[in-house]
C-alpha cells in the first residue's frame, strides 16, 4: 500500500475514477479501454495502481473478465456520486456562461433596488429575455469585498471606487437633499447651504457606507464636524426618524415622497453622490455579463432617469 498523505487521495485518484467505473460497468477490461479508447495494456495498470494504492483488491479477475469485490462495489457507489457531482458542477458553469441563458451576479446599493435596478433589468431583457440575474443589495465595501471574492460579476456602487484592482466606470450622479422634519425652522425653504444645518443634529448612515463618507467630507467642506445622534443601515429608515423629529439627514431622493418630511436643495457645497459600476480588474467575462456590462456603460448620464 502506497503511503500518501490523506490531503492528496483526491489528486492521486481522481484521473482513475473514470476508468474504474467503465471497467466496472463493463466486467471486461477491453470492451472498457474501446470504450476509454486507451489501451487495454493501459486500462489494465491504472487498474493495478489504483489497487496498489488503496491497498484493496477492487476486482475478481477471471482472465478480461472482472467483478467487483464487495469492497469494490461499496468504492463504486462513492465514485459514481462524486463523477455526478462532477458532471453537474460542470453543467452549472457552462449554464451560467451560457449566452442566451447564462446568469449575471449583480450587486448594487439598497437607495437604488426599488425603481433603477429593475427598471435596468427590464430594459437589458428586452434585448436578453432569458439571462438570469442573481441580485444582491449592500453597501459599497461589503459588494467590493464580493467582487474581490468572486461571488459578484458587477455592482452599482458610490463612491465610484479607486483601487488597483478594480475597474470602475462613471455612470452618473444624484443630487443629495437636507431632509428636516415638516415643522423645522427650515421646512418652508426650497434650498439652504448644509452649513446653515451645523448645529443640527444629524442621523446618517454608519461608518463603512458610502454615503456615510460622503456626508461626513460634505459636511467638512461646509466648515463643521456634525454632531450625530442616530447612525442607521438604511435610507428610508433615516427618514422615518426625521419624520420623528429626531434629526436632520442628508440622503439621495425618496422613491416615494414620505411624509412628515421635506426635502431641501443643498446650494453649497454642491451636494451629489456620483454612482458608478466596477468589477474586478482581469477577470474574464462570461458572455452574458460581458453584455450587460455594455448595457450598463450604455446607460452613462441616463442611468437614474
Amino acid at each position: 500500500m502506497a503511503d500518501i498523505d490523506a490531503e492528496s487521495w483526491a489528486a492521486l485518484l481522481t484521473p482513475r475514477l473514470a476508468q474504474f467505473t467503465a471497467v466496472a460497468r463493463h466486467e471486461h477490461v477491453t470492451r472498457a479501454a474501446r470504450e476509454l479508447a486507451v489501451p487495454q495494456s493501459t486500462l489494465s495498470r491504472a487498474m493495478v495502481r489504483l489497487e496498489d494504492d488503496l491497498g484493496i483488491a477492487l476486482f475478481a479477475r477471471r482472465g478480461r473478465s472482472v467483478s467487483l469485490t464487495p469492497a469494490g462495489r461499496t468504492f463504486l457507489g462513492s465514485v459514481e456520486k462524486a463523477l455526478a457531482s462532477v458532471e453537474q458542477a460542470a453543467e452549472a458553469v457552462r449554464s451560467d456562461a451560457d449566452p442566451a441563458t447564462g446568469k449575471v451576479a449583480f450587486g448594487f446599493l439598497h437607495t437604488l433596488g426599488s425603481e433603477t435596478v429593475p427598471g435596468l433589468i427590464r430594459a437589458f431583457r428586452a434585448d436578453h429575455p432569458r439571462v438570469r440575474f442573481s441580485l444582491v443589495q449592500n453597501y459599497g465595501e461589503a459588494m467590493l469585498d464580493r467582487l474581490r471574492a468572486g461571488t459578484l460579476d458587477l455592482c452599482l456602487t458610490s463612491p465610484v471606487p479607486d483601487a488597483p484592482d478594480l475597474v470602475a466606470r462613471r455612470l452618473d450622479e444624484q443630487r443629495l437633499r437636507l431632509v428636516v422634519p415638516d415643522d423645522h425652522r427650515l421646512a418652508r425653504r426650497k434650498r439652504v447651504r448644509l452649513a446653515e444645518a451645523a448645529d443640527e443634529q444629524f442621523i446618517t448612515l454608519e461608518p463603512g457606507y458610502g454615503m456615510r463618507r460622503i456626508f461626513d467630507t460634505l459636511c467638512a467642506e461646509a466648515g463643521f464636524t456634525p454632531r450625530v445622534a442616530f447612525e442607521g443601515e438604511e435610507a428610508e429608515t433615516l427618514r422615518g426618524l426625521v419624520a420623528a423629529g429626531l434629526g436632520v439627514a442628508l440622503l439621495p431622493p425618496p422613491t416615494v415622497s414620505r411624509p412628515g418630511v421635506v426635502e431641501l436643495a443643498v446650494t453649497a457645497p454642491r451636494a451629489v453622490r456620483e454612482i458608478g459600476v466596477a468589477w474586478l480588474d482581469g477577470h474574464p467575462d462570461t458572455p452574458p455579463v460581458a453584455a450587460f456590462k455594455k448595457f450598463l456603460l450604455s446607460r452613462r448620464g441616463q442611468l437614474l432617469a
